[in-house]
């Protein structure tokens, strides 16, 4: 499971979907599952003062080790509610979930605006 070294292992990983969830043990963390589990940990996070072309390379490495993974949602999901604030999980990095986060809030705010939108007409008519 990927944690950064300055970190203490928490629950972890980083992943995708292939099969249908309820394949595996429904009483097992999803992060059992995790393909970083095994032997790859070290491409989740950065070494301090990493080059850019290096990290870049890493990343896209972890990226490939996610795509084959069977609990990159769940990965990814973890990640993003957390927030982990660092390396690859669920084959987005930290600059991508803050993105995707954006992205998610962003779209709160307009449904909600269209809910009261909509609430404001039913009160007019």
């Amino acid at each position: 499971m990927p944690h950064p070294p300055h970190q203490s292992l928490q629950v972890a990983a980083v992943p995708a979907q292939r099969g249908p969830v309820r394949d595996r043990d429904q009483d097992a963390p999803w992060h059992t599952e995790a393909v970083c589990r095994r032997d790859e940990a070290g491409l989740f996070f950065a070494p301090s003062k990493e080059p850019t072309a290096a990290r870049l390379s890493r990343e896209e490495a972890a990226k490939r080790v996610c795509a084959r993974c069977p609990v990159m949602v769940e990965c990814r999901e973890h990640a993003l509610l957390q927030p982990e604030p660092y390396g690859v999980w669920g084959g987005l990095t930290a600059a991508e979930r803050r993105v995707v986060l954006a992205r998610r809030r962003r779209r709160e705010v307009e449904l909600r605006s269209a809910a009261s939108s909509v609430d404001q007409i039913r009160a007019a008519g």
